[in-house]
């Protein structure tokens, strides 16, 4: 499992209206407290006079609980900047949408990327190195992926993971065709790394079209943006996916509407709805979405009929059992990330849950990331919530608004 200390605050959070877990074996919970210590979940469901001797007390007025979202497709560069939008604070903003923790689609948008053997490896080893300690608005950053490339030799995949380096794209590598990632996608996973691969049509100079039969040929870890980065592969892929693969099949906000519910039917036929991730593919061309998840949560649960607590979980605990990380599920023992959520105001829904399954995004009330508050009370960037979110006791010099 791969995480980072936490805060040593302990928080305390109380009057929950309802949990979502993030475990799509498990979806839903019934508790209205929640105490955090030293970053983790120290209890669910605790009594109220556990709350005592917390040092910042959070009244959820109601609201749902959530694990903080995790983006499994972001295209990093370095510090909370994109180039590819020329816009600064970003992932800070990606806070205030509830993504407590973002990881790299490969530093692919890094200008003037090198393309050379030693350079390759030194863009993978310092990107993961500048965000080991790095924490835009709060957010965990996983970084440094390796650019698959015939530059490289296949011993370098122990060599970097050995370095720390945990994360392998395949997809913008100079191969004449896509099946000459495989012998590279085998040495990586073969040294513990997590291997993805673009798929679908071509996005940027250097990508190229990747089809259902590559990525049956490349058995990757994740069929990135398997909708569409924008454009998707051809329908009937999405059924061999589902069926003749264990590969996770990353749904992208920046993709195919139509062939994301497409995904999601062949993989609920499939009983495969564990492996469908959700993540936005962004920032890209297509823009920056600080809410990217939360629309995609609402599209797979009022078009797609995908029950809303089993979206979040697409969003949450998927990503974190596919990656290896112990945030995304709300219990004892993992990481505290944690998002308040409601209907937005002036909707029609009484609830976070309903909201989404209606078509609406979800209000963010508060968001937890290492047992730390991030902001309490509004969101910069979703609606209001119905309920309010209020700190309620705070005895450290501190402010969360």
């Amino acid at each position: 499992m791969r995480h980072n200390e936490g805060s040593d605050v302990k928080l305390g959070i109380r009057n929950i209206g309802e949990i979502a877990t993030g475990d799509l074996d498990a979806p839903l919970g019934q508790a209205d407290t929640i105490v955090c210590k030293d970053g983790r979940i120290e209890g669910i469901g605790v009594p109220a006079a556990a709350l005592d001797d917390c040092e910042v007390v959070i009244d959820a007025g109601g609201c749902t609980a959530a694990p903080g979202l995790i983006d499994s497709h972001v295209h990093i560069t370095f510090g909370d900047f994109t180039p590819r939008q020329n816009v600064v604070g970003y992932l800070s903003s990606y806070v205030h949408g509830g993504v407590t923790t973002s990881i790299t689609a490969s530093e692919v948008h890094v200008p003037g990327r090198p393309h050379d053997r030693g350079g390759l490896k030194a863009l993978a080893l310092a990107a993961r190195a500048c965000f080991e300690g790095y924490r835009p608005g709060g957010m965990r950053v996983h970084a440094g992926s390796i650019i698959l490339d015939p530059a490289l030799d296949l011993s370098d995949m122990a060599e970097l993971a050995a370095g720390g380096v945990w994360l392998a794209k395949a997809g913008f590598g100079a191969f004449d065709d896509a099946f000459g990632y495989a012998p590279y996608v085998k040495a990586a996973r073969e040294a513990g790394m997590i291997t993805t691969v673009h798929t679908g049509g071509s996005s940027i100079p250097g990508s190229g079209a990747i089809s259902g039969d590559h990525i049956l040929a490349l058995d990757p870890h994740v069929s990135f943006h398997v909708n569409g980065g924008p454009t998707a592969m051809p329908d009937a892929d999405f059924a061999r996916l589902a069926n003749e693969s264990d590969v996770a099949l990353q749904i992208c906000t920046a993709g195919n509407l139509r062939t994301a519910l497409l995904c999601l039917e062949e993989a609920r036929k499939a009983d495969a709805l564990h492996r469908v991730l959700i993540a936005t593919d962004t920032p890209t061309g297509s823009g920056i979405m600080p809410l990217g998840l939360l629309y995609t949560m609402s599209h797979l649960s009022a078009l797609g009929g995908l029950a809303p607590e089993l979206a979040i979980a697409c969003a949450t605990g998927n990503n974190a059992r596919v990656y290896g990380l112990e945030a995304g599920v709300l219990a004892q023992g993992r990481l505290a990330d944690i998002v308040l959520m409601d209907a937005p105001d002036g909707g029609t829904q009484t609830s976070a849950l309903k909201a989404i399954a209606h078509g609406d995004i979800a209000a963010i009330g508060a968001v937890v990331s290492d047992g730390m508050p991030r902001f309490v009370g509004r969101s910069r960037n979703t609606p209001a919530t119905c309920r309010k979110v209020r700190v309620e006791r705070c005895d450290i010099p501190a402010s969360f608004g």
